[in-house]
C-alpha cells in the first residue's frame, strides 16, 4: 500500500474547509491593510536561501530540500517565503516601479526536513506578509498590530506576544563578540550544532533546545546591554505603541528567531490551547535591514511575519473554534426514474450557476434512500423531479427541516428559492457575508439579513 511521505499529511475534505476559512480570513485582513497578493515559485536557486536566510541558520545547514536539476544547477524547495519574495522584488524592479513600501502577502506550501511533532510538518503551509522599502518604526509596529489582529479575528484571545530587539548592525557585531567570549570556555561541553553556530552566528546558540546549552544560554550577556542609542529609542517607541494599543507583550531576551537576516525588532506569538497543549510559536517575524542588499538589490529594509496555517488549524480544532465537517449543500436534486436524468442534470446546473450549492443523486434508488442522502449531506431543501413534473414543467420543493413541500413551476423556481432563503435570514444565493444594502437587493437591511452579492 502506498503511503504519504513522513512529515506530510493529507488535508481531507472534512478538514480542508477550515484550512480555507483561515486563509480567507487572513487574506481579507491583509487586504484591509492595503497588502497585495504575490505568488512566487516553490523552486528557487539554492543561493537565494543560502545568501538570504544565512549559512548560520539551521534551515540552511540541516533542513533544506536541495538537489541538482537536469542542468546540474542546485535548486531548493522553498523552506520559507521571505528570501524568494525579496528576490522577486529585486528581479522585477518593484523598488523602482512602485511606491514604497511595497506591501505583499502570500500563502502556500513550504518544505523543511525537520523532526515532525505537534503542529509541525515537513511540508507545511505558510501565510505571511512582507513590507519592503520603508524604515519607519511605525511600519514595524503596524505589521505587529496586523498579525495580532489576525489571531484575535480567528478567535484566539489568549495569545502571548514575545518581543526582543536585536539592534542595528554595530549592536549585533558587538553582541556577537560578547557571546563568543562568554561561550568560549564552555565550547567543549556544548552540542555539535552549537559548536558550528559559535563560528557562523553565535546568536543561534540562544535558541538551542539541548538542556545543557539552553541552561548555559540563560546566563549569557543580554542584547539590551549592547544596543546603540538609536536602536534603544526605536525599540522604546514600538513598545510605547503596543502599550497605547493595549497589545499585551513580554520582552524575551532569548528570542532571536531562526533566520539570520533579522535586525532590530523581532517577535513571536506563543499559544497554549484551552486543553493545555503548548503549541509554541504560532508564527512570528521581524525587521530586516540588509536582506534586499544581500540578494543584489538596493540597500532597503523590510519587515514581515508568517503564520503556520497547519498549526493554526490544529489550535482552532483543539479549542473547538472550528469543527471538522464537510460544508452542507443547499439543495439536493432527486430524479425519480431514468427518463428524467437529462432534465435533472440540466436543472442542477442551472441552480449551481444561479449561486446555489447543489448536488444530484446519480443512482437509481428509492425516494426514501435519496432523502437519507440529502439529510447526510446537510441539504436544506430537496428538489424532486419525476416524469409528471417534467411533463408539466414543474418541480417539488421540500423543506427538510419542516417536512413541508410545495409544487413550483420551473420558471418560478429561482424567485421562490430566493424568497425561501430570505426567510431563512436572507441569503440571496451565496449564503454568507453581510447585507450589501445595494441597489437591487430586496432585503430589509435592518433585519437579520446576511445576503451577499
Amino acid at each position: 500500500m502506498a503511503n504519504n511521505v513522513k512529515g506530510t499529511r493529507d488535508i481531507l475534505p472534512i478538514t480542508s474547509n477550515g484550512f480555507s476559512k483561515i486563509e480567507s480570513l487572513l487574506s481579507s485582513i491583509a487586504t484591509l491593510f492595503n497588502y497585495h497578493e504575490i505568488r512566487t515559485p516553490v523552486l528557487e536557486y539554492s543561493e537565494v536561501f543560502s545568501r538570504g536566510v544565512g549559512e548560520g541558520s539551521d534551515i540552511v545547514r540541516k533542513e533544506m530540500y536541495t538537489f541538482l536539476d537536469k542542468g546540474d544547477r542546485s535548486v531548493t524547495m522553498r523552506p520559507e517565503f521571505t528570501a524568494g519574495i525579496v528576490r522577486s522584488f529585486i528581479q522585477n524592479k518593484m523598488y523602482a516601479t512602485e511606491e514604497l513600501p511595497v506591501k505583499l502577502f502570500y500563502s502556500g506550501p513550504a518544505f523543511r526536513y525537520e523532526r515532525p511533532q505537534l503542529g509541525r510538518y515537513r511540508q507545511f503551509t505558510q501565510f505571511g506578509v512582507e513590507s519592503l522599502g520603508c524604515n519607519s518604526l511605525y511600519n514595524d509596529a503596524e505589521v505587529i498590530s496586523m498579525a495580532y489582529s489576525m489571531l484575535l479575528a480567528l478567535g484566539l484571545d489568549n495569545v502571548k506576544l514575545k518581543i526582543n530587539c536585536l539592534g542595528d548592525e554595530q549592536s549585533r557585531t558587538n553582541y556577537k563578540e560578547a557571546l563568543k567570549e562568554y561561550f568560549k570556555p564552555h565550547l567543549e561541553e556544548m552540542c555539535p550544532d552549537c559548536k558550528q553556530r559559535y563560528e557562523l552566528n553565535p546568536l543561534r546558540i540562544l535558541d538551542c533546545k539541548v538542556p545543557y546549552d539552553h541552561e548555559l544560554a540563560l546566563g549569557a550577556p543580554k542584547i539590551a546591554e549592547y544596543l546603540s542609542t538609536e536602536s534603544k529609542e526605536r525599540f522604546d517607541k514600538i513598545k510605547e505603541f503596543l502599550d497605547k494599543s493595549k497589545i499585551n507583550y513580554e520582552i524575551d531576551d532569548q528570542l532571536v528567531r531562526g533566520l539570520d537576516y533579522y535586525s532590530e525588532i523581532v517577535f513571536e506569538f506563543a499559544y497554549v490551547s484551552k486543553k493545555g497543549k503548548d503549541y509554541g510559536a504560532l508564527g512570528g517575524g521581524g525587521h530586516y535591514g540588509h536582506l534586499i542588499k544581500e540578494l543584489g538589490g538596493p540597500d532597503l529594509p523590510g519587515v514581515g511575519f508568517s503564520f503556520g496555517i497547519d498549526r493554526l488549524l490544529d489550535v482552532l480544532l483543539d479549542d473547538e473554534i472550528l469543527k471538522e465537517e464537510v460544508p452542507a449543500v443547499d439543495l439536493y436534486v432527486m430524479p425519480i426514474g431514468n427518463n428524467v436524468r437529462n432534465e435533472a442534470l440540466n436543472l442542477t446546473n442551472m441552480l449551481r450557476l444561479s449561486g446555489y450549492k447543489t448536488d444530484l443523486c446519480f443512482d437509481d434508488i428509492k425516494l426514501g434512500s435519496m432523502f437519507k442522502r440529502a439529510t447526510k449531506k446537510g441539504a436544506k431543501f430537496a428538489v424532486i423531479l419525476g416524469e409528471d413534473e417534467v411533463k408539466n414543467n414543474k418541480v417539488i420543493i421540500k423543506d427538510l427541516s419542516k417536512e413541508e413541500q410545495k409544487e413550483i413551476e420551473v420558471k418560478d423556481l429561482l424567485s421562490y428559492l430566493d424568497e425561501l432563503y430570505r426567510s431563512h435570514h436572507c441569503h440571496c444565493h451565496s449564503h454568507e457575508g453581510e447585507c450589501c444594502s445595494e441597489e437591487g437587493c430586496e432585503c430589509d437591511s435592518d433585519s437579520d439579513c446576511k445576503c451577499h452579492h
